[in-house]
C-alpha cells in the first residue's frame, strides 16, 4: 500500500474527470490516494508516490505545470512518480502512446523532470461548453486536423480500459522502475 499524491492542471474538466477515476482504482487497489489541484499548497513529503496530470489548451500544457516541477523536482526525482497528459490529439492511433504524442514530446523536451511513467489519454471534446473564442479556435483546429466540427460535438475520447492499465502501472511504480 502507497500514500499517492494526484496533482492535476485541468481546464474543461477532463483531466480532473481521469484524476477522480484513478483516485478510486488505486483506492480500489488498497491505496491511499489525495488528489489536489495543482494551484493547491503541497507537501510532497507526505506521500510514496507523486502523479501529475495536465490537459493542453491552445496547444500546451499550463506554465504552472512547469512552475510545480521546478518547485518540486528534487522531491519528484526522489519518489516513483509519474506524469500524464490530456489532449484531443491523443485521440488519433498514431499519437495516442507518450512516444508518439507530440505534446508530449514537448513536454518531455521542456521539462527538467523525466517522470518514471508517462502516459497520454484523449480528452473531451464537448463545443457547447465552451466560450465562443475557445471554440471557435478548437473547431478551427479540428478542421484542419480532419476531427469534429460541428457545434453540437460533445464526443468523450478518454480510453478508460487505458486508464485502468496506467493505474496498475502506478500501482506497481517503484524508484526502480
Amino acid at each position: 500500500m502507497s500514500n499517492i499524491l494526484i496533482v492535476y492542471s485541468s481546464v474543461h474538466g477532463q483531466t480532473r474527470k481521469i484524476c477522480a477515476y484513478l483516485e478510486q482504482k488505486l483506492i480500489a487497489l488498497g491505496n491511499q490516494v489525495q488528489a489536489a489541484s495543482i494551484s493547491d499548497d503541497i507537501d510532497l513529503a507526505e506521500f510514496d508516490k507523486v502523479i501529475i496530470g495536465a490537459s493542453i489548451r491552445h496547444g500546451k500544457h499550463n506554465p504552472v505545470v512547469y512552475d510545480f516541477i521546478e518547485a518540486h523536482q528534487d522531491a519528484l526525482e526522489k519518489k516513483p512518480s509519474s506524469f500524464f497528459s490530456v489532449n484531443l490529439v491523443a485521440r488519433k492511433p498514431l499519437k495516442n502512446t507518450a512516444e508518439t504524442n507530440p505534446y508530449m514530446q514537448a513536454f518531455m523536451d521542456k521539462s527538467p523532470w523525466l517522470p518514471a511513467l508517462a502516459e497520454v489519454f484523449g480528452g473531451n471534446l464537448n463545443y457547447p461548453s465552451y466560450g465562443i473564442v475557445d471554440r471557435s479556435i478548437i473547431r478551427f483546429i479540428m478542421w484542419m486536423t480532419k476531427g469534429p466540427t460541428a457545434a453540437d460535438t460533445n464526443i468523450e475520447y478518454t480510453d478508460w480500459l487505458k486508464v485502468d492499465s496506467y493505474a496498475d502501472n502506478i500501482d506497481q511504480l517503484s524508484l526502480e522502475s
